[in-house]
């Protein structure tokens, strides 16, 4: 039992767990250190993750860094439409729920491409099929026509992206 607790420790996550505690008390005390020990211990060993899958992915660095600029030009143009939806003078806008069949080949790729989706303000992945290689998406704003077909080339092109930035270097 103790060998499965030892490879359930993983030292950094336990160091990273602590010192987050540290941060999120404020102060550093012997008593903040070793509660927060004591806590990163825990969730280590009673709530185990299986450790990621990084053989065999390579990235593609230039497709990452230009996906990085256009995400944080999108990042800031979906908050500036988000919040004028918040404070207009009119009704709330009408969402959408979608199935989007996704070419992406593993999971860390789909989970990647999960999280960009998630940080943009405005729509979020609520369910991922995996065996179907499907997301299902909420779009706030779908009133028209032209929102929703914006919506979805905004998810193929995400797609694209990811593709390009793990697939790309793929022999």
């Amino acid at each position: 039992m103790l060998s499965k607790l030892g490879d359930r420790t993983r030292p950094l996550s336990v160091i990273w767990l602590t010192v987050m505690w540290i941060l999120l008390m404020g102060e550093l005390t012997w008593g903040n250190f070793f509660a927060g020990l004591a806590l990163a211990l825990a969730i280590v060993w009673l709530l185990p993750l299986p450790p990621v899958p990084l053989w065999g992915i390579r990235l593609n660095l230039w497709e990452l860094l230009k996906f990085g600029v256009h995400w944080l030009w999108e990042l800031i143009v979906a908050s500036v439409k988000v919040s004028w939806l918040a404070i207009r003078p009119a009704d709330p806008p009408m969402s959408a729920i979608f199935v989007v069949p996704m070419r992406l080949a593993t999971e860390l790729e789909l989970y990647f491409a999960a999280c960009a989706y998630n940080l943009q303000p405005g729509g979020c992945v609520t369910d991922f099929d995996l065996a179907n290689r499907t997301w299902t998406i909420h779009v706030l704003d779908a009133h028209t026509q032209k929102d929703i077909e914006r919506e979805l080339a905004n998810v193929a092109k995400l797609e694209r992206s990811m593709l390009a930035i793990f697939e790309g270097t793929r022999s």
